[in-house]
């Protein structure tokens, strides 16, 4: 089971129909933020099943270190039921840990660090790697390249500053 809506729990739930006979798809609402091209290709996929309108309220036997299914929830109708499942995979977007720099350095409506080209922030000598600024990719071998690009334009920063 993946719990989401958009592109990340779309991708995650094809990724999973590798691996089982059937990956279903939770979501709060009956819209769904995926683009169009992942939610036509989820879509397609006949492994995928497809539970709109609904929250997991109870994850089973977490305790016991394994899940062994869910109570769901229908939003609009308040009607609880269980369902078995042994996965359960949180795919509800990412909000970037840019809260600190909030009113000191450019960020998007999302949260996002906007880039002033390769490293560099709104503010001289401020430099971004990674996910705060990386709302693709957002991987530890991307943030790895970027945080090596930032130290690279930290670098020539301060030589510039003749540090």
């Amino acid at each position: 089971m993946v719990i989401g809506g958009g592109d990340s729990a779309m991708e995650e739930a094809i990724f999973l129909t590798r691996f089982g006979e059937e990956v279903a798809i939770v979501h709060r609402r009956d819209q769904f933020r995926a683009s169009k091209i992942m939610l036509d290709r989820a879509r397609e996929n006949p492994k995928i099943q497809w539970i709109a309108s609904a929250v997991v309220d109870r994850v089973f036997d977490v305790e016991q270190g394994l899940v062994t299914g869910v109570e769901l929830r229908d939003v609009k109708t308040g009607k609880t039921w269980q369902r078995p499942v042994d996965g359960l995979f949180l795919a509800l977007g990412h909000i970037p840990n840019t809260a600190a720099f909030r009113g000191q350095i450019e960020l998007d409506a999302d949260g996002y660090i906007v880039s002033k080209g390769g490293a560099c922030t709104s503010v001289e000598g401020v430099f971004h790697a990674g996910d705060v600024e990386d709302r693709t990719y957002r991987q530890a071998i991307t943030a790895s390249a970027a945080g090596c690009r930032a130290a690279i334009e930290a670098e020539r920063f301060l030589e510039a500053q003749g540090q």
